[in-house]
This record gives structure tokens, C-alpha cells and sequence, in this order.
């Protein structure tokens, strides 16, 4: 820990050593609070759409809500709608299960 403060230390002659450790120390810290967030919550959201399951009810990004009636291979869910129309959608443009963002909606109010 001495030496660390002692390569840090500010006066007198230029340590060489400085520049490299706090270019690694502001590399750590990226990582930390935006590399490492964001490659969990990606994870995240690919293990929500691998569980994904017919007769969820789910919302869209584009804010469309709707219930899986068929999960096809190519990627892509029938979403029913409103009565019997129902919509082929892409599996990723699915945001959320309607039942998990109305009770994390209503947590976060009170």
C-alpha cells in the first residue's frame, strides 16, 4: 500500500511510473460501473427470452401487449392481441412479462 502512494505522490520530480497506474486504475473503474452492468443485464435479458413460454403475457418494445400463442424455431412468437388477431413477431422485440412489469411498476410508486 506504501508503495502504491509513494508512485502516486504529487511534488518534486515526475514519476514515471504514474501515468500508466492511474490509466490502469480509470481502466478498473470502467470496467466496474459500465462494462460489467451492462454485459449482466444482457445476460439477463437473453435467459428472459430463452424462458419465455406459450401463454405468457407479454409486452413488446414497441409497447404492444399480447399473449404467446405459439413459439415457432425461426425465432420469431405469434403474440395474440385482441381477440383472434394475432401477430408474428421477432422473439426479441418481446420486452417483458406483463405480470413482472406491472408488479415492478407498482413497487417502485409506492
Amino acid at each position: 500500500m506504501n508503495s502504491l502512494l509513494f508512485l502516486l505522490q504529487a511534488g518534486g520530480a515526475a514519476n514515471p511510473m504514474q501515468l500508466p497506474i492511474m490509466l490502469l486504475l480509470m481502466g478498473v473503474v470502467f470496467y466496474f460501473f459500465l462494462i460489467r452492468p451492462q454485459n449482466k443485464k444482457q445476460k439477463e435479458a437473453q435467459a428472459f427470452l430463452e424462458a419465455i413460454k406459450v401463454g405468457d403475457k407479454v409486452i413488446t418494445t414497441s409497447g404492444i401487449h399480447g399473449k404467446i400463442t405459439a413459439i415457432n424455431d425461426d425465432n420469431t412468437v405469434l403474440v395474440q392481441v385482441d381477440g383472434p388477431t394475432r401477430l408474428k413477431m421477432e422473439k426479441s422485440s418481446i420486452n417483458a412479462e406483463l405480470t413482472k412489469a406491472v408488479n415492478t411498476t407498482s413497487t417502485e410508486t409506492k
